[in-house]
């Protein structure tokens, strides 16, 4: 009998020995990941805490450490994440006595919300017919918008600009709100969100007497939120941080975006200028992580394949 057990134990130490290799391999992968995530992530986030620590710094130590970027001298960069001699001023400078700041970010304001209502307006009811309408031309009519997509605004400033100025549109809101309403983007995306919806799910409204306006208002809008808000969210992040077509399309200063407002600081207000980014980036940033489940699924119903 003692044989016997001593065998018993040697093969059981084998088998444990044999499972926690395993293990631990698996644990080692997944701590390489984690330190990988982490490096990627800081390489990310150390500009933004660049400009978070410039922000607060006094327009001299400014200069002294980014006296190269900001044409002041040929001094070395001595960045910083701490400031030396850390202060509120630019902020203050900023929101207390900048009133074209305030300008400016109620122009952003008038040009992108109505432009993304628009959007939602025109474009969910048109990707709702591309997801459950057969009608002649569908793919072409389709294959066309994506083209309009890919496009990028160099190709169609021209056209639109003079589409725009016959229009009299040209120095006004609306050159920049019209252009985004019927954006085709926020149609793709919200399309394939909507092919998405189960047939099952159609029917069973069908069956309980809903007309096509019905089915669209309480199964399509809510079965594609996640589409919706992904689109209305790009839109926004992208009509936010525009900057060719204000310059192409508005002459007066008094209409311009917030994207805008940087370029024309001057140096001597440098510190402001680093405040004004960390401002501007408060809205797009507040949206995505509200959004960021909703931008996840929705980007992931774009890449589906019929």
């Amino acid at each position: 009998m003692k044989p016997e057990f001593t065998i018993r134990n040697h093969a059981g130490m084998h088998e444990k020995a044999s499972t926690s290799r395993p293990l631990h391999s698996v644990r080692r992968r997944a701590a390489v990941r984690k330190a990988f995530c982490a490096a990627v992530c800081l390489l990310v986030w150390f500009p933004i805490l660049l400009m978070l620590a410039a922000s607060f710094m006094p327009e001299d130590e400014l200069l002294y450490r980014y006296a190269e970027p900001l044409e002041a001298g040929r001094e070395a960069v001595r960045a910083a994440l701490i400031p030396s001699y850390p202060t509120f001023f630019p902020y203050i400078e900023l929101l207390f006595r900048s009133p074209g700041f305030f300008v400016m970010f109620w122009n952003s304001c008038i040009q992108v919300l109505p432009a993304l209502s628009g959007q939602l307006l025109v474009g969910a009811p048109a990707a709702w017919a591309f997801a459950r309408f057969s009608f002649p031309g569908k793919k072409q009519l389709f294959v066309l918008y994506v083209l309009l997509m890919v496009l990028p605004f160099q190709v169609t400033q021209v056209s639109n600009y003079l589409v725009l100025d016959r229009l009299g549109f040209l120095n006004t809101h609306l050159a920049l709100i019209l252009p985004g309403i019927w954006s085709t983007f926020p149609v793709f995306i919200m399309t394939k969100s909507f092919e998405t919806i189960p047939d099952a799910l159609l029917e069973a409204a069908y069956l309980d007497g809903a007309g096509e306006l019905r089915t669209f208002f309480y199964v399509g809008l809510p079965s594609g939120y996640a589409g919706i808000v992904t689109a209305l969210l790009l839109g926004f992040i992208d009509s936010w941080n525009a900057l060719e077509q204000p310059v192409a399309y508005l002459k007066d200063m008094a209409l311009w975006p917030l994207s805008l407002y940087l370029p024309d600081i001057s140096r001597d207000k440098a510190a402001v200028a680093f405040a004004a980014g960390m401002v501007t980036m408060i809205p797009p940033v507040l949206l995505y992580l509200n959004g960021q489940s909703e931008l996840e699924q929705g980007i992931a119903a774009s890449g589906v394949k019929e």
